[in-house]
This record gives C-alpha cells, structure tokens and sequence, in this order.
C-alpha cells in the first residue's frame, strides 16, 4: 500500500486528510509535536476507518528524524500540514512564523532530498495574495501577502519552486487554502483549537456551549454588504479530499501544480454566524471590535483551475459547515479531551 507521510498530520485538515486518504485506499503516516493539536485524534480516525494510522511523536525541525522515518517507512509522497497558523498572532511574533514554517519546511525537503522521496503537496493559503490582487484571486495573480503567516507561506512557495527547478525529479502540489471551516459528518472529528481560538467557527462554536461569553467580530467598516469581513469558507471534508486528489495527481506521473482550493464565493462574518444560529437554534452574541492588523475586507477563490486539473468541486454547502461544526462542539464541547 503506498504509504504518505503527513506532517502535523493530527492536526484540523491533517486528521481529516487522513481519514480521506484511508477511504481512497492509501496508508497516512501521521507526525506532529502536538503543538496545536492532539494525538487522541488517532482513536477518531481508527474509529471511522477501522484502521488505526501509525503516529510519531517529532517536530519537522529535526531533520535527521525525518529523514530516518522517510527511510524505515518507504515513504512515497509528504503532505506538509505543520505550521504555525494564526494570522494576527504572527504579526506579534513574526520570528517564531518565519523559524517554524520557512525553517520547517526547508528540513522536510532537506530530508525528501537525502531520501529521493519525489512528491509533496503543500499547504499554502489564500493569504500569499494581497490587498493588491484583484478579486476572485486567480493563481496567476500578484502576490502580496499582508502578514508574516502570509509572507512565510510565500517563502515556502519559492522555495518549493526553486528546489524543483534544481531538481527536476521534484514534483509538487501546492494548495493555496481559503477559509477551512465544519467537521466530519459524524461528530467525531472537528477543529480542536488550543487556548483562544483564532478563527471564526470555533469562537462561535465555544460561545455557542458558552465556553465563551460573546464573539468579537474584527471591524464592521469594511466595503462590504453588511460592513463585516467576506471570506470563501471551504468545508474541511472537501479540503481533505483535495489533498487526496493533488497526492494522486503526483502519484499518477502528472507535473507540477499550483491551485487555489475554495468553493468561489463570498460570505461574510455576520451571514456565517447567522447560518450558525439556524443551524444549533442557538443565539450567538456578539460585539463588534476594531481590524486586526494584515486582515482584508473581502477575499474569495476563483477554483476554476483546480476543477480543471484536479477535477476538484466542492460538495458542502454553509449550512452543510455550520451543522457538522455544530455537532462536532456539541458532542465534544472540550474537543478531543472529552
């Protein structure tokens, strides 16, 4: 079975990554430091699957370990989830942005080199584009990243590039994310934050379960609808499938790629919460609070590309999100510590 290393493969996408990549018949490797994330993961995954993935304890900075698990496994393919993730605390600690994520990635390749592993699908985000970039973002669109998150995930794109370039044996995928929201349809998995959430489902989630009193939402001036920012909100199921299809697409001999993965349209924060509050019957409140710094107005896809090369479209709708979210947090209201 061909076996696929996921680096902070406990993590939100990576966990439910996993359970896709079981279900299209491949064998995830999962590595984390459980940083932000939780190794209780694995009884979820074996409990959908009825197959429990093997997990190691390590931290991708240490790159002779990851060497030595490329080699013991005969690993075929990385998909590279670990990275630090918030978009405002990187502007508070840009050092600890750019060590972890440039630095990370640079030792995963490092050892993919040193153990000629040939394929990698990356995870980048909407946030390498910029105020700049004119909307729907296309991935032949300027990149101008706001914050230190979106800066490192820009480094690691070149980066990426240009070790390929050197060696053109490397094959990549890289997967520019917009907004991963929802859980597993069953309840058994979902985004499992540490300390204050960062983004906006799980803070209304622990509202919702009153872990938390009220939602601050971050500027109601933007250009918008309703003055609230607009985001392209992708359910985390079909982002987990995405991956599955780009590791195929290098599997399958096919080259080099580069694509947007979100559904292409717009919603705002205030439209999300308010699909929440249909979604649980619960009453979220909130209070309105200024920008946070590097944050857009409005952003969205256009996932013409991916649904062109990877034959990749979205199954979930918002209320499709808001309801897994919701069973998810109201099944396990302390995430996997339940």
């Amino acid at each position: 079975m061909t076996k696929i290393l996921l680096t902070g493969g406990t993590g939100y996408i990576g966990a439910h990554t996993a359970v896709c990549l079981i279900e299209a018949g491949l064998q995830p490797i999962l590595l984390d430091n459980f940083i932000n994330s939780s190794p209780k993961v694995v009884d979820r995954i074996e409990q959908l699957t009825g197959i429990r993935p093997e997990l190691i304890d390590m931290d991708v900075l240490d790159t002779t370990g990851i060497t030595q698990v490329l080699q013991a496994h005969d690993i075929e393919g990385v998909i590279h989830f670990a990275a630090l993730k918030a978009v405002g605390e990187s502007v508070a600690k840009p050092l600890a942005y750019y060590h972890n994520n440039v630095m990370g990635l640079m030792s995963v390749l490092q050892a993919m080199h040193d153990t000629k592993v040939q394929h990698i699908v990356l995870s980048s985000s909407a946030t390498v584009y910029g105020e700049n970039t004119p909307v729907p973002y296309k991935e032949g669109g300027p990149l101008s990243a706001t914050s230190p998150y979106g800066e490192s995930k820009v480094m690691m794109e070149h980066i990426t590039r240009d070790v390929a370039r050197a060696e053109p044996s490397l094959r990549y995928a890289m997967l520019r994310y917009f907004n991963p929201v929802g859980a597993h349809p069953s309840g058994l998995m979902g985004e499992h934050p540490r300390g204050i959430p960062n983004n906006l489902m799980p803070y209304v989630q622990q509202v919702a379960v009153g872990l938390r009193d009220q939602l601050s939402i971050f500027g109601n001036d933007y250009d918008t609808a309703d003055g609230t920012g607009e985001r392209d909100y992708i359910h985390v199921m079909d982002l987990a499938r995405g991956h599955v299809l780009a590791i195929q697409h290098l599997l399958n001999g096919k080259g080099s790629i580069t694509v947007n993965l979100g559904v292409g349209k717009p919603v705002s924060v205030l439209q999300m919460v308010k699909a929440f509050e249909k979604a649980s019957g619960k009453t979220i409140p909130y209070q309105f609070a200024p920008r946070r710094p590097g944050d857009i107005g409005c952003f969205y896809a256009d996932p013409t590309l991916s649904q062109q090369v990877l034959k990749f479209h979205t199954e979930y709708t918002i209320e499709d999100m808001c309801r897994d979210a919701w069973a998810w947090q109201r099944k396990n209201p302390n995430g996997y510590d339940d």
